[in-house]
């Protein structure tokens, strides 16, 4: 393989991993938030039942996304779906958020131990779709390696986005305490993520315009290095003015 392809596809990867914690610290803190009404014994058990169905979903979607990567309806319906999910979670952090967790802490203390764990394999099929939608896309414009499809996708492809989705789970389960810190610590971070996410999306939204069947844009300009340098430069924008612009917060976490 090329330097210059490795370099590309380290660096997605690196981006990866980066969106896969933050978005695996915010998972992981709303599933605490689910389960922190039971036992201790039980919380535990529902949060392995958790980690174990957040696997099994997101490598799910990854397979069977594989097949489907090139047919630019699904493009079209993972694009659209990223530029919700982005949305949607900024406007109920910035708007109605404390409504949305006081309803969400009177719903789960109705819950018995299975009801809880029902509602948490829920909850890791929304992120386990957010999160492959978001790798895929990042994904799809990488260059083709010699390395056999594997799935429907081309073996690079399906590596790195394999591997991205499992960082983030090692995240959720070993680091999830460092980037929930990290979010307390810099919240600007959390609406700059799902900012990212939704920048993912257009990018998803372009790619499919570009799309032979479609043709909306041109097919080379969505493959373009000069698209390419939009989306990165546009990207480390949105996470440098989440870092940089939100104020720092001293205060001590409320307790669970």
């Amino acid at each position: 393989m090329e330097l210059s392809i490795l370099l590309e596809y380290g660096w997605v990867l690196l981006l990866l991993i980066a969106i896969e914690g933050l978005l695996a610290a915010d998972n992981a803190l709303v599933l605490a938030i689910m389960v922190k009404h039971l036992p201790e014994d039980e919380r535990k058990k529902a949060l392995f039942y958790g980690l174990v169905g957040a696997f099994v979903f997101r490598f799910g979607s990854l397979f069977i996304i594989s097949f489907l990567v090139d047919v630019w309806q699904v493009q079209a319906i993972g694009a659209l779906y990223l530029l919700f999910i982005a949305i949607n979670h900024i406007l109920r952090k910035l708007v109605i958020k404390n409504k949305d967790v006081n309803k969400a802490k009177k719903e789960e203390k109705k819950s018995g131990f299975w009801g809880t764990v029902f509602k948490v394999e829920l909850a890791d099929i929304a992120f386990a779709v957010d999160s492959i939608l978001a790798a895929v896309a990042l994904a799809m414009t990488l260059p083709n390696t010699n390395i056999p499809n594997i799935g429907g996708m081309d073996g690079g492809k399906f590596l790195v986005i394999f591997a991205g989705g499992l960082i983030g789970l090692i995240i959720m389960r070993f680091a999830a305490n460092f980037f929930v810190k990290l979010l307390h610590a810099k919240p600007g971070l959390e609406i700059a993520a799902f900012a990212i996410v939704g920048w993912v999306g257009v990018k998803l939204a372009v790619f499919t315009l570009g799309h032979p069947d479609v043709g909306i844009i041109s097919y080379e300009f969505a493959h373009s290095t000069e698209w390419k340098l939009i989306f990165y430069t546009v990207l480390i924008g949105i996470a440098a003015a989440g870092w940089f612009l939100t104020k720092k917060t001293d205060e001590k976490q409320p307790s669970e």
